[in-house]
């Protein structure tokens, strides 16, 4: 492994977050990592060694706050070399049920920080000429279930924004990697990372459901947080790492799932979907 490699890590005080930058560190690479404030970060990670880690507090709604913790990276370790945008929570509950404020919120964390952390590191990776962007996204983006419309589109930005900027940047030497899990033995399914809207209906009875199965896998999910915190390292040696990464057996089945479906109905419809052209 090349552990000469510098990290930028956000949302790093709990979660995938969390068990990433403490594997990073375990193996000796220089890591950058975000929370909102410092002492839960330094509490959570529990290693002191100031020439690997350096720990941020970072207002991730303040583009300003993101500048400065990319710019405090580079006069302590000099370049970053990958950017893990992992920062973000999960909103479960009807459209009709949802505070605006609440999903202002969510797509303020869950996108618009993804796309302000990759500003203001970009112009560093273009002038190396190389660096790697992973961004967290879920497969709620692409293939999601009943009661994560918010949450889902947050993800589907995700995805998308990480699609054309892959191919906006290959020609600097800069690759971009979208993950795209299912559950994983994280803290996602807790208050802490988790905006459950507060029904007021009597009706859709099949998102209480879904909520109510969802809830109760709570620390039974099937993703190994120390595997894919090893996989995320491995793909930053690869040279040519994957564009899109469905991460978990049910992540790999929705996505194919749905895709198969997509096809299906491409098919179907094929004749309708040419027929607003204008003809020859």
């Amino acid at each position: 492994m090349n552990t000469t490699k510098v990290w930028y890590v956000t949302g790093a005080s709990q979660g995938l977050g969390l068990t990433l930058v403490k594997k990073l560190l375990t193996n000796g690479y220089k890591v950058a990592a975000t929370s909102r404030t410092l002492t839960g970060l330094l509490q959570a990670v529990g290693i002191q060694d100031e020439a690997h880690f350096l720990p941020l507090a970072v207002d991730l709604t303040n583009a300003d706050s993101i500048q400065q913790s990319i710019q405090q990276t580079t006069a302590i370790f000099g370049r970053i070399d990958v950017v893990v945008n992992n920062a973000g929570y999960g909103m479960s509950g009807s459209v009709e049920d949802s505070n605006e404020q609440d999903v202002r919120n969510i797509f303020t964390i869950n996108i618009l920080a993804t796309i302000q952390v990759t500003k203001a590191v970009l112009p560093l990776m273009r002038h190396q000429r190389s660096g790697y962007v992973i961004n967290i996204a879920s497969v709620a983006g692409f293939a999601g279930a009943p009661g994560w419309s918010i949450y889902s589109a947050t993800k589907a930005a995700v995805i998308a924004f990480s699609e054309v900027l892959a191919a906006d940047v290959r020609e600097f030497g800069i690759n971009v990697t979208v993950a795209e899990p299912s559950g994983f033995r994280t803290g996602f399914l807790t208050k802490e990372s988790l905006v459950l809207a507060e029904s007021t209906l009597g009706d859709y009875k099949t998102i209480r459901n879904t909520q109510d199965r969802y809830l109760a896998i709570n620390g039974q999910q099937a993703g190994d947080p120390e595997k894919a915190a090893a996989l995320f390292i491995e793909l930053a040696e690869h040279p040519k790492p994957p564009l899109h990464l469905f991460m978990g057996v049910d992540a790999f089945n929705r996505a194919s799932e749905k895709i198969s479906d997509l096809s299906a109905e491409l098919t179907v419809w094929k004749d309708l979907s040419f027929a607003v052209d204008f003809q020859s």
